[in-house]
């Protein structure tokens, strides 16, 4: 898993290179919701050989069809940040830095996975 943060005021689209480096796993789909409907990312994720499942936003003249059986997966996802979300520290970002926030994001994501394992 990898985290980042970017600015509350920075469209999702621009945070898409910070989590998407070449160090990470190859994945085969990417499932993400309509604010990373950009034609630079199709445009990347097609060069790797990797499936996009991102709907259209409503203003695009060209659509592109999505496989809803397999963007129904990405409610997992969002799942996933709801259970990190009710840790109350990353909920508000009591946190003075970046740092120390990110870092217990990871420890909740830990958590979360640790008690995933258990049951």
């Amino acid at each position: 898993m990898r985290t980042d943060i970017t600015p509350g005021q920075t469209s999702d689209y621009l945070g898409f290179d910070l989590v998407m480096d070449d160090n990470l796993p190859e994945p085969r789909v990417l499932l993400a919701d309509r604010g990373y409907d950009a034609d630079r990312i199709r445009k990347a994720m097609s060069e790797r050989d990797i499936l996009t499942q991102i709907p259209m936003r409503k203003t695009c003249k060209m659509r592109v069809g999505v496989d809803h059986a397999l963007y129904r997966l990405r409610n997992m996802v969002e799942r996933c940040f709801n259970k990190l979300k009710n840790a109350r520290r990353v909920a508000t970002r009591y946190d003075k830095t970046a740092e120390s926030y990110l870092g217990f994001v990871d420890v909740a994501s830990i958590r979360l996975w640790v008690r995933h394992l258990s049951t």
